[in-house]
């Protein structure tokens, strides 16, 4: 009988496994819900830090330290959006550069993962080229751009920066180079409209030469 009561108490004491409706409310298949209980959302856009520097301004009392962040936001789905900004922190400066990359979103053509054409920009003393490459190539770039490229959803793509190595610069051309890119469609507008006017001519067939003769005659 003692010994029935022992195991009895044993199995009693012994955790509930994890994943089981217990008090615990351990091992949730949803992932931890928030305080109202209901499950997480998933976010619509990937947030990257690119980079991170300390900048000084010299004051009266001495100098001033902040901290500058770059940050990239893409969907993935063809948008993309670069913020630069400043805090105290740097937890606030990548928010505050989260949010003014939000605010400037642009919509990228991307037509069987690639870009439609080739596209050369310079801004400041940076220079970006950017080329459609075949399927299978991947992402030739490295840094700055290739973490831009990485948030719009283009698998294949050909790339180079030359010029400056400031990273604000080459980011702010590169976004300048996927804004300048022109749909596959609209190729044929864009011609008709730069295409000159033809000059049009006289159905009459009168030359200015003849108007002196016409002239003398009246005389």
């Amino acid at each position: 009988m003692a010994e029935t009561t022992t195991a009895n108490t044993t199995n009693a004491a012994r955790p509930a496994p994890r994943g089981t409706n217990d008090r615990r409310g351990g091992g949730r298949p949803g992932g931890r819900p928030n305080a109202n209980g209901a499950p997480r959302e998933e976010k619509q856009f990937e947030e990257l830090v690119v980079n991170i520097d300390r900048v000084a301004r010299v004051v009266k009392g001495g100098r001033r330290f902040r901290f500058k962040a770059l940050v990239v936001v893409g969907d993935k789905k063809g948008k993309v959006g670069v913020g630069v900004s400043k805090g105290q922190d740097v937890q606030v400066a990548i928010t505050k550069a989260t949010d003014v990359a939000k605010k400037h979103l642009i919509s990228i053509p991307v037509v069987n993962g690639t870009i439609p054409h080739d596209v050369e920009i310079k801004l400041g003393g940076a220079r970006v080229l950017l080329k459609p490459a075949a399927p299978g190539t991947g992402i030739i770039a490295g840094g700055v751009v290739r973490s831009i490229i990485g948030v719009t959803g283009i698998n294949n793509l050909l790339s180079k920066s030359l010029g400056s190595t400031n990273k604000v610069n080459i980011a702010y051309a590169t976004i300048e180079a996927l804004q300048s890119l022109v749909p596959k469609e609209e190729w044929l507008h864009n011609s008709e409209a730069k295409a000159p006017a033809k000059k049009a001519t006289s159905k009459t067939g009168t030359d200015k030469k003849a108007e002196p003769a016409t002239k003398k005659e009246a005389k």
